[in-house]
């Protein structure tokens, strides 16, 4: 089980180019993981995508309509000061914090492309590289 963060989520569903890592991470540990704040990021995303004319807006609701169907059951409510004290004293997003709180309390690694958090947690955040070569 890992925690993974929405851009490890989206390029499962659009082509580009951390999808093949997406992949991989995928058939590496097949039971992702994320807090409810996934939703409302992998939405803003997908609409970006259609403003952009890139997805049309059919095609940006069946995903998010699969998308949200395959982590029913595996997303998870994040106590709030487990987010804003440690997001107070690093500098990092309360967004972010969700993520890397979600991992800590799992005990799991969060898997993400965000070279801040890769940073900023290396005994948590790994890579999707690093992860599927571990």
């Amino acid at each position: 089980m890992i925690v993974a963060d929405t851009n490890l989520l989206i390029y499962l569903y659009i082509q580009g180019q951390w999808t093949a890592e997406s992949e991989a991470v995928l058939q590496r540990d097949p039971v992702w993981t994320a807090p409810l704040l996934w939703r409302s990021e992998f939405r803003n995303v997908l609409i970006g995508l259609v403003r952009k004319r890139v997805l049309p807006l059919e095609t940006a609701v069946s995903i998010a309509d699969e998308a949200e169907r395959w982590l029913t059951g595996h997303e998870y409510s994040v106590i709030s000061t487990q987010v804003l004290s440690p997001a107070a004293q690093s500098g990092c997003s309360a967004y972010d914090w969700e993520f890397v709180a979600l991992a800590q309390d799992s005990m799991v690694s969060l898997v993400t492309t965000d070279r801040q958090i890769l940073q900023a947690f290396p005994t948590v955040a790994v890579s999707p590289a690093v992860f599927v070569m571990s």
